[in-house]
């Protein structure tokens, strides 16, 4: 039993995960090197260039975790499994003449979308809804609180003409 539920569990295990993670990341990392050494680059050179290529590896890497989990054979029988109870719930409701068994069906239909909604919420990443500062947008408000009209003023006048036009 303890074989069984160690080989069912064993991909959850987050750390055995994000280890798997690093070396397949780590192995194609090394893999760019090697070729922009072919192109007669020095080895810092070759380094720099192909962080810079790949891009944010914790990033990936997290990425990559997530998406082992969410591939999981468990997670997917569970998802099969909500998905039938769904459909058994439809069935019942649909072809029982006895107004009892009806509330059976739809306790079934209950179970199967809430749980597959459940499992979706679990898969979700906070951190991907959060707002990053940009500092570069064209769309930010100023700091100070005051409005730039010289920004929309389509006839160039100071702000000195401008105030004393609007009196």
């Amino acid at each position: 039993m303890k074989a069984v539920n160690g080989r069912l569990f064993k991909r959850f295990d987050s750390e055995q995960i994000r280890g798997e993670v690093e070396d397949e990341l780590r192995f194609h990392l090394e893999l760019l090197t090697e070729a922009l050494l072919q192109q007669d680059l020095s080895l810092e050179e070759a380094n720099y260039t192909a962080r810079k290529r790949f891009g944010n590896v914790e990033q990936i890497r997290d990425q990559c975790v997530q998406i082992s989990r969410k591939n999981h054979p468990a997670i997917r029988a569970l998802k099969s499994f909500l998905i039938l109870v769904f459909l058994v719930g439809v069935l019942v409701r649909v072809f029982s003449p006895e107004y009892h068994v009806t509330h059976v069906g739809d306790i079934l239909i209950a179970v199967g979308v809430l749980g597959r909604l459940l499992v979706y919420v679990r898969g979700l990443n906070p951190s991907s809804f959060l707002s990053r500062p940009e500092t570069s947008s064209p769309l930010m408000l100023n700091d100070n609180g005051q409005a730039s009209i010289t920004a929309y003023d389509q006839r160039k006048r100071t702000p000195v003409e401008r105030v004393i036009s609007n009196k």
